[in-house]
């Protein structure tokens, strides 16, 4: 009888502990922003080598957003932010062309709010990035999550993989940008990756830094002249030579019709 009583009182006991370790755990768990996406850390083959010859490189563990940034989401921005309304911007900061397709400061026009907003410069990006708390990614991250299939994080694994996302990459890019989300999600759950939007990253004019952009000294003054690449890894990927010679002819205060972005997080 004692035996069982002392069983009654550790079984509570138990109980208790083990819900107290799960919350634990759960607090020590980062929250997922909505919208975003954790990608697991893995190593990323540039398309060009880096200066001091490396094949691959590091990528660690970030969030992403699974869609790029809409015409709604920039607006609530500007809003918030009036000196990077389409009237008040510097031209330091953005060009002529920056948000023409909107009416006004405050009104998108006859552009849909869950379309990719366009004609936004890199500067305008990285405020937006920072207002959220987050940042642009680097092209390293941006390439590693891109080169995933629908069921592998190596989509070149997946039959038809390539040739796919370069029909994609050459699709003729409609005035008015389809709205996000149309697609299917790859291996990460990321959306619209290729054929949708060009996509700004941090350092946009490099070939390859580092996949940690933060890690870059000096990479802001860079941003105006190209690395030197020593050589392409996959002669084949034309897709991503495209991906790379767009990024070479970008200037930080360029805005494009068919430029948009989306933001990522360390963790």
């Amino acid at each position: 009888m004692v035996i069982l009583k002392k069983a009654i009182v550790l079984v509570p006991l138990m109980m208790l502990l083990a819900s107290s370790a799960a919350q634990s755990r759960q607090t020590r768990l980062p929250s997922i922003p909505t919208g975003m996406v954790e990608i697991a850390q893995g190593e990323y083959a540039p398309l060009y080598k880096s200066p001091d010859g490396e094949d691959s490189i590091a990528v660690s563990a970030f969030l992403i957003d699974a869609d790029p940034v809409t015409n709604q989401n920039f607006l609530d921005f500007v809003i918030q932010n009036p000196k990077w309304s389409k009237s008040q911007v510097s031209r330091i900061f953005a060009d002529e062309t920056y948000l023409r397709h909107w009416a006004s400061d405050t009104d998108i026009g006859d552009a849909f709010p869950t379309s990719p907003v366009t004609n936004i410069s890199w500067f305008a990006a990285k405020a937006y990035a920072k207002w959220k708390g987050n940042r642009l990614p680097s092209v390293a991250e941006w390439e590693y999550v891109a080169g995933a299939g629908l069921h592998s994080p190596d989509g070149k694994s997946e039959d038809g993989f390539t040739t796919h996302i370069l029909n994609l990459t050459n699709r003729v890019t409609p005035n008015t940008p389809f709205l996000v989300g149309l697609t299917k999600p790859n291996y990460w759950g990321v959306r619209d990756l290729h054929g949708l939007v060009w996509e700004w990253t941090s350092d946009f004019n490099s070939a390859l830094i580092t996949g940690e952009s933060r890690a870059d000294a000096n990479l802001e003054r860079k941003l105006y002249c190209g690395s030197g690449v020593v050589g392409a890894s996959d002669f084949t990927d034309y897709a991503a030579f495209m991906r790379f010679a767009f990024r070479g002819s970008l200037k930080a205060a360029y805005s494009g019709a068919n430029l948009g972005f989306r933001t990522a997080r360390s963790l």
